[in-house]
């Protein structure tokens, strides 16, 4: 019987009881690390605020010290599937990503990295083509029908 209850946190699933065990475990060694830090930068940095600034500096990496061991314990819980898609589902993938605020953008305006990016992975002409198809639909629907125009 599995018992774990998934939930989502920041766009990504968790096990609970592993994110509360990860706040403690934060807690404990970022803390300790500032602590233990605390007592003994006093006996050597005259300056109490010096020595509590470093304790601190010593406290934040406590945090990225918890962090990884954090993610050596506790595995992620989702599952990546591989699939080739045709044609069609990268057009619905685009479509959706057009809809959302913002919408896709023009691939001229892309800084030169990125466009050299979207290059290498072979994405820059599917949103090129994407935008010009858009472009050429639009274009097509805003111009007033012949037949309707003879008609009047």
């Amino acid at each position: 019987m599995n018992d774990t209850q998934l939930v989502e946190v920041w766009g990504d699933t968790v096990d609970i009881r592993h994110l509360a065990w990860s706040v403690v475990l934060g807690v404990v060694i970022s803390l300790g690390a500032f602590a233990v830090a605390g007592r003994v930068l006093a006996a050597y940095v005259h300056d109490p605020t010096m020595a509590r600034a470093y304790a601190m500096l010593v406290g934040l990496g406590g945090c990225l010290l918890a962090g990884g061991v954090c993610a050596k314990l506790f595995k992620p819980k989702r599952d990546v599937i591989e699939q080739a898609t045709g044609a069609a589902g990268r057009e619905a993938v685009l479509a959706q990503l057009a809809a959302e605020a913002g919408g896709l953008g023009r691939v001229e305006d892309l800084p030169p990295a990125v466009a050299a990016e979207m290059k290498e992975l072979e994405l820059y002409d599917l949103f090129a083509r994407y935008e010009r198809d858009t472009l050429a639909a639009q274009t097509d629907a805003s111009l007033p029908d012949a037949h309707s125009e003879g008609a009047r």
